[in-house]
């Protein structure tokens, strides 16, 4: 059966800031990472009806936060369009407001969908156990994703190419019986270094 760290070995952690790995105890932390959440911390950032009794917390990430910006970019895009459409066609007719008015909506309704983008952000947690891939998200609606280790038959790296742009990717996660990822780790910063950690973690537990 496969052995449980002993006490002193490393506790990868990721910074809920930008998702970069952060180690405690003996192992070296990666080039650039900051310091590390305690393990007192990284418990208290999971509600703790979720983590089983002695249940080893490997990876505790949040998205990236270019998440906020990036996951609503199409929409940024058509508001910014609409209003230029508005302006253009208020030069032909009159349709009864200044163009003032035109840029405060736009602003305001980006805004408002930028913070419930940043809702969204807070809400979501990744964690990578000894035991468990679990994934919480969701503002109104928490949604909890959950499954043992053994149930994981192959995980996949994805970059999109606003994800390339600033060095995210995400990790998707499939079990057997489906065609398509159960669940994804949406905008993670150091994707490859995140998934090697998955990977070797699946090779040691599962």
């Amino acid at each position: 059966m496969p052995q449980r760290p002993r006490h002193g070995e490393s506790l990868a952690i990721a910074s809920a800031r930008g998702g970069h790995l952060m180690t405690r105890g003996g192992g070296a932390a990666p080039p650039g990472a900051a310091g590390g959440l305690t393990e007192a911390r990284a418990h208290a950032a999971i509600p703790e009806q979720l983590l089983q009794g002695g249940e080893i917390v490997i990876l505790l990430i949040k998205p990236s936060v270019w998440f906020i910006v990036l996951s609503c970019l199409g929409f940024l895009a058509g508001v910014l369009v609409a209003a230029v459409a508005v302006l253009g066609l208020m030069r032909i007719v009159d349709l009864h407001m200044a163009s003032s008015d035109v840029i405060v909506i736009a602003g305001f309704i980006g805004a408002v969908r930028l913070l419930w983008q940043l809702l969204e952000w807070l809400s979501r947690v990744y964690v990578l156990t000894d035991r468990r891939v679990i994934r919480v998200k969701g503002v109104l609606r928490v949604q909890v994703f959950e499954t043992q280790l053994k149930n994981i038959q192959h995980t996949d790296t994805l970059f999109t190419i606003r994800e390339r742009l600033f060095g995210l990717g995400s990790i998707m996660f499939s079990t057997a019986g489906t065609a398509v990822p159960e669940a994804t780790w949406r905008m993670i910063g150091r994707p490859l270094d995140v998934h090697q950690k998955v990977v070797a973690t699946l090779n040691r537990y599962r």
